[in-house]
């Protein structure tokens, strides 16, 4: 109870200094909110608060909005222009991230480079994931690892497309990170699965504690905006947060473990070998004098970092753009055209196929568009007081770009809400990307924070889809006319699973050579 009160005495006081430094300046429009707390009591009232914050936008017809969480002021930008304002004309002055307890136990107290502030350390970790383990040489290497994980995707009769979304880009990642797809079984600790076996238990645990952290990862929790409330764990957070590291650290340790021990003996023995994954590479950095260039943390955190951020986007990208084809059956058609006279059907889809299936990439690209995976981006922190349309931010405020806001844009888009990839095919347009340069829809960001893993993303998310739809003939379920595209009421994933009856449509040894 001190700790409350000593919390809100010192909330009044900042209340009265910041209202006192922004009486002469032009915030952007938002609620009123209470004395000293702003608008704290809706992280409770109006969950999910992104919906609620996406209903403010609307109700006051306004690009920019400005929330007051405690001491804190949010500022959320949904038009292409504020959006270059923040990530390009201000690029360096929003390069910082918040501290909040999600961001701070995800990261191991920010070792990693997504989560981490603006500083040093961030420097260090961007430096070390674009030159080392998102390197051209690095991905040249590890190719032909994503084309053996594609080649199972060949091996299903009935899908859940959810199910064999998320567990793809499981596998993907772990087998580029640690070099297997599996865990070892703690009751079997001598055997390993076969490399072609389904998801068992602890794989299934693991893509589980993924998309857990994801969703807790940026959640407006109350303690994000007054940190000394963490400990009352008032929305729960901190316990989800705690089970979700005991589930990785379980399941990561052990790997990277050993790893650091093979490395440190062969650094004894004064050999070398090849980095053969991410892991790999992350514990053979070394400096001048020959010692390790990063701590145990800044690997646990950098290796948790590079899988939940390859899981979420890929997966929901094509569960959401096989729901829009499979009622719109000329797309899906258009799709599987493309595909035999690209590829044909006597071999499997491939990497390089990627830049000539221009209609798939419009259709990912679309998917991007219409259903993000979040709805905003990584919060952006102000480093110094700045305008943004014309408005006032002040120094520290989070600023969020809404990836809602911009890809269902109505000023923007035609018919926004509607299912168009051939809107990103133009008659001028020789390959399309899923990178959007104007920021008409958000895919990896741009700037300082932009995701540096561009190509492998795209990679991951073409040949996933790519493969489903050359491998197969889909067909709805029994008694089912018309996919329902509700979206959940807690996120923006579709609020149903897709399951499909599934037949193969290529020559058969292309199946039973795998």
């Amino acid at each position: 109870m001190f700790a409350v009160v000593c919390t809100v005495l010192a909330l009044a006081l900042l209340y009265c200094w910041t209202k006192a430094s922004c009486n002469n300046r032009r915030l952007p429009p938002g609620p009123s909110g209470l004395p000293v707390i702003g608008s704290m009591h809706h992280l409770v009232l109006k969950r999910p608060i992104f919906r609620w914050i996406h209903r403010l936008l609307k109700e006051m017809n306004t690009d920019i909005l400005c929330l007051r969480f405690g001491a804190v002021h949010v500022i959320v930008v949904a038009s292409p222009e504020a959006a270059i304002d923040v990530l390009r004309k201000n690029d360096a002055v929003f390069a910082s991230r918040p501290i909040t307890f999600a961001a701070g136990s995800f990261s191991f107290g920010y070792k990693c480079s997504s989560l981490s502030p603006y500083g040093d350390q961030w420097k260090k970790m961007r430096r070390v994931l674009t030159s080392e383990i998102l390197s051209t040489s690095m991905e040249r290497m590890l190719q032909c690892r994503r084309a053996e994980e594609a080649d199972h995707l060949v091996r299903f009769h009935i899908i859940n497309l959810r199910h064999v979304s998320r567990h793809f880009c499981g596998n993907m990642i772990r087998r580029l990170v640690f070099g297997k797809r599996h865990f070892e079984d703690p009751l079997l600790p001598s055997s390993s699965p076969p490399p072609d076996a389904a998801a068992g238990p602890e794989e299934v645990a693991h893509v589980c504690a993924l998309f857990t952290l994801l969703s807790h990862l940026h959640s407006f929790s109350i303690s994000d905006y007054i940190p000394a409330w963490i400990g009352l764990d008032l929305d729960g957070h901190r316990k989800v947060a705690k089970a979700v590291m005991e589930t990785l650290n379980r399941l990561h340790d052990p790997i990277i473990e050993e790893r650091i021990h093979e490395w440190s003996s062969l650094r004894r023995r004064g050999e070398k070998r090849e980095a053969r994954d991410f892991l790999d590479v992350l514990v053979s950095l070394q400096d001048s004098e020959g010692k390790p260039i990063l701590s145990l943390d800044e690997i646990r955190a950098q290796s948790a970092e590079i899988m939940f951020a390859t899981v979420d986007n890929p997966s929901n990208a094509v569960e959401w753009a096989f729901a829009e084809m499979m009622n719109k059956p000329e797309m899906m058609q258009h799709a599987i055209d493309e595909l035999d006279t690209v590829v044909g059907k006597e071999r499997l889809v491939q990497e390089h196929d990627i830049p000539r299936l221009n209609y798939l990439k419009a259709c990912i690209r679309e998917a991007f568009r219409l259903h993000p995976y979040h709805p905003f981006n990584p919060p952006h922190v102000a480093m110094e007081d700045t305008m943004v349309s014309g408005y006032y931010v002040p120094k520290g405020s989070h600023v969020l770009v809404s990836r809602v806001a911009l890809g269902r844009n109505s000023d923007t888009w035609d018919a926004p809400l509607e299912f168009r990839p051939e809107r990103h095919m133009t008659s001028n347009t020789t390959h399309v990307l899923l990178t959007e340069p104007d920021l008409r829809f958000i895919t990896f960001s741009t700037g300082r924070r932009g995701c540096p893993g561009v190509s492998l993303g795209t990679s991951v998310t073409m040949m996933l889809f790519a493969r489903l739809l050359q491998g197969f003939t889909w067909s709805k379920p029994p008694n089912v006319q018309t996919i329902d595209l509700k979206e959940s009421t807690t996120n923006l994933a579709l609020a149903e699973p897709l399951c499909f009856q599934v037949q193969p449509r290529l020559p058969v040894h292309l199946y039973g050579s795998i």
